[in-house]
């Protein structure tokens, strides 16, 4: 069985995403259309929590094909990312060929080190991949690892293949749909750049983030949506430590239909702040006389479109 088709035209590729509902700007739409014809890495950037990690994700739904995920973190090698042997496996093989005295040292040596000892991480399951059905790759917060593990990256994404010193040089029959993101905490190396076409991810307009809302919260109340939608991106405006993602969007909307909420009141607001704000110099921040005021700014323009 073969994998869906990929898409022929940016519109396509936005009706692609927006079938596993993710609502994508034109920019974004154009960076996958991209990235998929071409057959490049596609890094993208932006703050947490704006969707970068699920455009794999629904790309992998959508095109019918495995989603393998590498989350990235400091002192990530490649035993973790790439492969290792399976060396108490090896062990108990070569205990059993001493014991029976039925193989050479030479002929054991090569046994061990063979494709069955061999345990596949991400990476390579990713150039591993069934052809026709090429899996979507998700190098997941890059910006967490070290220097060191972006120059092995080089190979993978020049090239898609891996040097296993022991087997030789494994090339992937079809390359992986590679979704690289980073939350920016530092610089990535040039040379890994270069390799992918870039996008910056930004927290979506109000009117598409409603919208969102629409697809993610469909049992929410509309003025409960809209005065959501109103409040998260008057937080943004504000000099916070870390302000809300769509994801904290969603979260908070779904948190307050589980209350019975039909609408916000300031009393709700201070109780539920630990879903949409993460660090509590934000939330004392907001909570009380400040977020009574948001919310008068909020009705009013709430008001006024309607």
């Amino acid at each position: 069985m073969t994998a869906s088709a990929l898409p022929e035209t940016i519109d396509a590729t936005a009706a692609l995403l927006a079938s596993g509902d993710y609502i994508a700007e034109r920019g974004l739409a154009t960076a996958v259309f991209l990235a998929l014809r071409m057959g490049r890495p596609l890094f993208l950037e932006g703050e947490a929590g704006v969707g970068k990690t699920e455009i794999a994700k629904v790309l992998a739904a959508t095109l019918d094909r495995p989603l393998i995920r590498l989350q990235c973190y400091e002192g990530l090698d490649i035993a973790s990312a790439v492969y290792e042997w399976n060396y108490s496996r090896q062990m108990i093989e070569i205990r059993l060929a001493e014991a029976s005295g039925s193989a050479s040292r030479d002929a054991l040596a090569k046994n061990i080190y063979s494709e069955p000892f061999l345990i596949r991480r991400a990476l390579l399951q990713a150039l591993q991949g069934e052809p026709g059905k090429a899996p979507v790759l998700l190098i997941d917060e890059l910006d967490r690892t070290d220097e060191p593990f972006e120059a092995y990256l080089l190979e993978v994404l020049s090239d898609f293949q891996i040097t296993i010193p022991e087997l030789g040089t494994i090339k992937a029959p079809e390359p992986p749909i590679v979704i690289m993101t980073s939350n920016r905490t530092r610089e990535i190396h040039d040379a890994v750049k270069r390799r992918c076409l870039y996008h910056w991810v930004d927290y979506p307009t109000a009117a598409r983030e409603r919208e969102i809302l629409a697809r993610k919260v469909p049992h929410a109340a509309a003025r409960l949506s809209d005065e959501v939608v109103a409040f998260v991106h008057a937080l943004r405006a504000m000099d916070l430590f870390k302000a809300p993602g769509v994801a904290e969007t969603i979260d908070w909307s779904n948190a307050l239909t589980e209350l019975d909420q039909t609408s916000l009141d300031p009393e709700v607001i201070d109780n539920t702040l630990g879903v949409l704000l993460k660090y509590q110099d934000d939330i004392a921040r907001v909570k009380g006389s400040e977020a009574a005021r948001l919310l008068e700014e909020v009705r009013a323009g709430v008001g006024a479109a309607g």
